[in-house]
């Protein structure tokens, strides 16, 4: 599958913007994959360079070491999401068109992102701390904005309740925003979605997402 994903970042050399596109791609794609599959610390750059059919020279031409190819991934994915997040926050009307919007947003990263849904998903695990901390964090900045500007407005305007503390509600929802995308690409999460809803009730999207939104709206309201 072709994630494309190409954006400006500090990880890769000058070399690497110099290259042609279908070359950018074809490493960052064959990149993806390796971690994505075998996981940060069982793949090799080595590996990688030769299923992208370039020399092991070129590819240290164009990032300095593995570290820096895998954050250039994860930093590129997180603004895939972010353009998610900003077009939800964009089209939203009020606070529960804004859920609705991001339950879904959810799903449909995961779906058309698999391999960095799951790239992701290992990012965010202490193992790899050492490296997350060196991005940017432009997503957990965003979201929790965006998610605080539709509660307080909903607040002033009476659609939910005066009492609620905003910063707890944003990251309760984000919390669950999270996991819900992280069961499209992680089997545990997926074993875990299937123990609580059941597994006649896993491929109905429609009345899963609209079971999150009342669960979500409810706690808001109350």
């Amino acid at each position: 599958m072709v994630e494309n994903i190409i954006r400006t970042n500090k990880f890769h050399k000058d070399t690497f913007d110099k290259t042609t596109e279908e070359r950018r791609q074809n490493v960052l794609n064959v990149a993806i994959e390796e971690f994505a599959l075998n996981g940060y610390n069982a793949t090799s750059i080595n590996d990688i360079s030769k299923k992208a059919q370039i020399s092991i020279g070129a590819m240290y031409s164009y990032f300095a070491s593995k570290e820096d190819l895998f954050l250039s991934i994860v930093n590129n994915a997180y603004f895939l999401m972010d353009d998610i997040l900003r077009d939800v926050e964009n089209n939203s009307s009020d606070i529960f068109d804004c859920v609705n919007r991001m339950i879904k947003a959810s799903r449909i990263f995961a779906m058309n992102y698999p391999h960095l849904n799951r790239i992701y998903l290992d990012i965010t695990t202490q193992a790899l701390s050492h490296i997350s901390i060196k991005l940017s964090n432009t997503l957990e900045i965003v979201t929790p904005k965006v998610l605080n500007k539709f509660i307080m407005k909903a607040k002033m305007e009476g659609k939910i309740s005066g009492n609620l503390n905003e910063n707890v509600a944003a990251f309760c929802m984000d919390n669950i925003f999270t996991m819900y995308q992280f069961s499209f690409s992680s089997d545990y999460y997926k074993e875990r979605l299937k123990i609580y809803i059941g597994e006649e009730n896993i491929n109905d999207i429609d009345k899963l997402e609209d079971s999150i939104f009342k669960f979500i709206i409810g706690g808001l309201s109350n």
